[in-house]
């Protein structure tokens, strides 16, 4: 059994630095698209592992999560910019996940007294509450137009392609710089969350999600642990804003809309509640179709390319039915998303190798199993 647990472990940490290899290697073959996709998509992973611990893990339905992206976005621009305080990048980026949690700490009384479709409703006043502000509030947010985003420096080093690098001669602009910091706050984000979800406080939210009266009974403090969720979601949440705000390198308030709430429920959907893997997964998937078919869109049937106004359908609105579709069958034939899919799979694989082979005319020599023992007289 030790073994078998030091060959897994080992082949383990053989595919984590594999990865690893790679996803640092990617930005000296990929250009400029390719790489933005992949920064959209590790912001995406992020803000969605924070509403996987809080949807999946703790059972709190959530339809606020664009409000707390908003929050860090916002937050990192008006603090680290004019007019605002002009911090330093670094600093304000850590503020902005802060903001982002105290933002959540103050909604939490809420999320620990109120529970399913009422906790989604008030979460939902959020996005449209947040939304109002964006527009009206021009000295701090741009009003309609937005803000631009400073670009993020981290010991002299920017984060922007003000300043020429070249490594090994490819030269490094604004995207290849920014894959790495993403990377690696992704990684933290994995790691962490990981962490969380196999000690104390995930059992107890599991053990939340499925009966709070068993919770409490198991000594569970319900509305502390309800509204911790809540303000570690809200602290992926401000992350991924401030990730999503460096990528995009402009904020404008119609992005932080209900569509974008909605999105993030399908990506935990879609890759599988509770699961940091499957987050990531309905991440990747949900942020990175779109924009595929928006720049093969004269290759597919169908679908309209953009700025076209023939009647066909356009890009996003083909990869919103598509990934809709998805949520279909995912919730008919595999509802515990694709991570729990890949799982059975593997089990099914594992368990194929791991049968004997079976032997032939073996069975005529044993007794049958049916034949009863003859019954000795009593004395």
């Amino acid at each position: 059994m030790s073994e078998r647990l030091s060959r897994a472990s080992a082949v383990r940490v053989g595919w984590t630095a594999a990865a690893v290899v790679v996803l640092c290697a990617l930005p000296f073959y990929l250009d400029a698209f390719w790489l933005r996709i992949g920064l959209f998509s590790m912001a995406a992973a992020v803000g969605a592992v924070g509403l996987g611990l809080l949807s999946g893990t703790a059972g709190q339905l959530s339809l606020g999560h664009a409000f707390f992206l908003a929050v860090g976005a916002y937050g990192y621009v008006w603090l680290a910019g004019e007019p605002g305080p002009g911090l330093p990048t670094a600093v304000a980026a850590v503020l902005a996940v802060l903001l982002a949690g105290a933002a959540g700490g103050l909604f939490s009384p809420v999320a620990g007294r109120v529970r399913g479709i009422y906790l989604g409703v008030a979460t939902l006043a959020l996005v449209f509450l947040g939304h109002h502000v964006l527009l009206t509030a021009d000295s701090v947010t741009g009003g309609f137009n937005g803000r631009s985003v400073p670009p993020l420096e981290l010991g002299g080093f920017s984060f922007s392609a003000d300043s020429e690098l070249t490594l090994l001669g490819v030269p490094f602009g604004a995207e290849e710089r920014l894959w790495y910091l993403g990377v690696a706050l992704f990684a933290v984000t994995w790691f962490t969350a990981r962490g969380l979800l196999r000690g104390r406080p995930g059992r107890a939210l599991v053990a939340l999600r499925d009966s709070e009266t068993a919770a409490a009974v198991m000594g569970v403090n319900v509305s502390r642990h309800r509204s911790a969720a809540f303000v570690v979601s809200s602290m992926y949440a401000g992350l991924a804003g401030v990730m999503l705000a460096l990528s995009f390198r402009r904020v404008v308030p119609d992005y932080f809309g209900l569509v974008l709430s909605v999105d993030y429920l399908a990506m935990i959907v879609i890759g599988g509640l509770g699961s940091v893997a499957g987050a990531t997964a309905g991440a990747v998937f949900v942020t990175a179709l779109p924009l595929l078919m928006t720049r093969y869109a004269d290759q597919l049937p169908l679908v309209a390319a953009p700025g076209t106004t023939d009647g066909t359908v356009g890009p996003t609105e083909a990869a919103r039915y598509l990934y809709g579709a998805a949520i279909v069958l995912i919730l008919l034939f595999a509802p515990d998303g694709l991570h729990g899919l890949v799982r059975r799979l593997r089990a099914r694989l594992r368990s194929r190798r791991a049968a004997p082979p079976s032997v032939v005319g073996t069975t005529s020599s044993l007794p049958p199993t049916s034949a009863a023992r003859a019954k000795e007289p009593t004395p």
